[in-house]
């Protein structure tokens, strides 16, 4: 869907989001150029790309992509070996604060105010997986005292459980709200005002959200797909339902393509590229780019080198990740119908449900197949591969090792994912610095100690130390 750039509204509202030290500081830290009665549109559109630009972006690709072996780094490998200040992993949280929840609790604002719960719905669910984002990748975060900045600028941490359960009902809530007879809106740069979509995506996190806590809470996930079901809900259906946001050309392109076009650091992984060729899927093309100087056409280089070591493999070498995903106009996907097919299959094969696990996880791969062009022979010749047989009696392994490839981009949700699953069972980087062990969780950005520092220090305490390889409540093994 082609776009015209906004300036996102409120995004400096507060230079410390929701770690102000004043109250006062809400009011005196505006920016004077900024609108005092913005247009929902204008909010939402602002909202959508600014959490999508932090979700594919810098933490994106300097983070969970390294972290599950996607990419890789070439040069300038420190991330690649888990070395981060508390000031590296900071922009989702930065951004999903103060242009993504600001905005859209000011959408909701405005919502109410003309009476259209259709906008309300839209926010409600945009704010649900911007948390969702937050709380997966950091663990307890502010999330109740988060929607009144005024009267909470030193936010408490909520529990990785209670925001998870706050969500859920946030977007039951959205699914009430979400009216196919309602008002229109604009400004949506996902669906173009869609509605039908809108609560097909609601129902999709939820899906996702209910798989979160399955570990954990599973008769509240239960609950959940009975609510759903009562309610009559949809998922998302079809690759054209997918909830994306595709880009189109600078200054709005994909912030990957916007990284590509001045620096030259990541590599797609060894990782991904063997187990492609391992068994032989044709999506091996589309995500890997082939090399400029060798016989091999596709080579990955591994995770976590040293800067000298990677450097010495050849910048035209090995493979750059693939011209789709360097596109400018290369959508940042946020849930694919390929992900929710895993899901339902994964809902199966817990007894959640009377589905065909099978028959879902096999549906599932073809979709993520479809979804990048490949051919229906293609598709029937990798489906009928032995190594691709659906196995009930590991159902974790099947679904994530293939949910893996099928999330190849989505750094952060397949981060989540392989966290959750444990599979596929991958090795930590090379001269990686934890000991032997892959990051678990992002650290929290550092002025959250000096400007929000008891409610941080409650949430360490309670956690366990602010670590990359503190486990979250959700990762049970």
């Amino acid at each position: 869907m082609k776009f015209k750039y906004i300036p996102i509204l409120f995004s400096a509202i507060l230079a410390t989001s929701f770690t102000s030290c004043k109250k006062e500081l809400a009011d005196i830290n505006k920016n004077p150029n900024e609108a005092e009665n913005p247009l929902p549109d204008y909010l939402l559109t602002g909202a959508i790309k600014s959490t999508a630009d932090a979700y594919w972006g810098t933490n994106n690709i300097n983070s969970s992509l390294l972290f599950v072996q996607h990419w890789a780094k070439i040069q300038y490998t420190d991330a690649d070996r888990y070395i981060f200040s508390n000031t590296d992993l900071q922009d989702l949280w930065n951004n999903g604060y103060t242009k993504g929840i600001t905005n859209l609790n000011k959408l909701i604002t405005l919502a109410d105010a003309q009476q259209n719960t259709n906008y309300r719905g839209v926010a409600k669910v945009l704010r649900s997986w911007t948390f969702l984002l937050l709380t997966d990748a950091y663990g307890d975060i502010p999330y109740s005292q988060s929607i009144q900045i005024k009267q909470f600028v030193t936010p408490e941490y909520d529990t990785q459980k209670d925001v998870y359960f706050g969500l859920l009902d946030d977007l039951k809530s959205a699914q009430a709200d979400l009216d196919l007879d309602g008002k229109a809106i604009a400004g949506d740069i996902i669906y173009g005002g869609k509605i039908d979509r809108w609560k097909k995506f609601a129902n999709s996190l939820r899906l996702r959200i209910a798989l979160r806590i399955a570990d954990r809470e599973p008769e509240k996930s239960k609950a959940v797909l009975a609510e759903i079901a009562a309610e009559g809900g949809a998922y998302i259906s079809s690759n054209d339902e997918i909830a994306q946001l595709v880009y189109t050309t600078s200054p709005n392109q994909n912030p990957i393509s916007n990284i590509f076009d001045t620096r030259n650091d990541h590599r797609i992984s060894k990782t991904i590229v063997d187990k492609l060729k391992d068994l032989k899927d044709p999506r091996l093309p589309i995500f890997a780019s082939k090399t400029k100087d060798t016989s091999e056409l596709y080579i990955g280089v591994p995770n976590g080198l040293l800067t000298s070591d990677a450097n010495s493999l050849g910048l035209t070498k090995t493979s750059k990740p693939g011209t789709y995903f360097l596109a400018p106009s290369a959508p940042a996907v946020i849930i694919s119908y390929a992900e929710v097919l895993f899901d339902r299959a994964e809902i199966a094969a817990r007894g959640f449900s009377s589905e065909d696990p099978a028959a879902l996880y096999k549906q599932a791969i073809e979709e993520s197949l479809r979804q990048y062009g490949i051919t229906e022979d293609d598709i029937t010749n990798y489906t009928n591969l032995p190594a691709i047989k659906y196995d009930a009696g590991n159902f974790k392994k099947s679904i994530g090792d293939q949910k893996w490839i099928a999330l190849f981009g989505q750094g952060l949700e397949a981060f989540a994912e392989w966290r959750r699953l444990d599979y596929p069972e991958l090795t930590p980087a090379v001269a990686g610095t934890l000991g032997g062990k892959i990051p678990v969780r992002f650290i929290y950005p550092g002025r959250e100690q000096s400007l929000n520092g008891a409610n941080y220090k409650a949430a360490v305490a309670r956690q366990g130390a602010d670590l990359l390889t503190t486990k979250l409540w959700f990762d049970v093994k």
